[in-house]
């Protein structure tokens, strides 16, 4: 589903959106999301700058955007961003298949043995 960033005047793909509460589209069609709460991208050596670069600064302008999730493909590596109460951003990352990531805006945990489960070599 495309998800429009009205700041930034363009829609991305997102690997994976969430939305808490009712979900808000640009119009009946329901193909365009404007009210994201959690978007994950799953990071591969062709979009891996653009999704730390210019792509987390147009999702960061999102009034509605509380958590930023970047998966690393190739190792277990996951970046977590969240909002902050007084608008800031604040990254925890990790590299340990045994750890696990609270994700407490949508009242889950996400186990990286879990994510990494059939990943080979990993």
């Amino acid at each position: 589903m495309l998800v429009r960033i009205p700041a930034a005047g363009l829609g991305t793909y997102p690997d994976l959106a969430v939305v808490c509460g009712e979900p808000q589209f640009e119009d009946d069609a329901e193909d365009t999301l404007l009210n994201p709460t959690l978007i994950i991208e799953v990071l591969s050596p062709s979009t891996e700058d653009y999704d730390h670069g210019k792509k987390l600064a147009h999702y960061r302008s999102l009034p509605s955007l509380e958590v930023y999730l970047l998966v690393a493909q190739d190792e277990v590596h996951v970046e977590l961003f969240e909002r902050q109460s007084d608008n800031r951003w604040v990254l925890s990352e990790t590299r340990d298949l045994e750890e696990t990531l609270d994700l407490p805006v949508i009242g889950a945990t996400l186990a990286l043995a879990d994510v990494y489960d059939r990943v080979p070599g990993i």
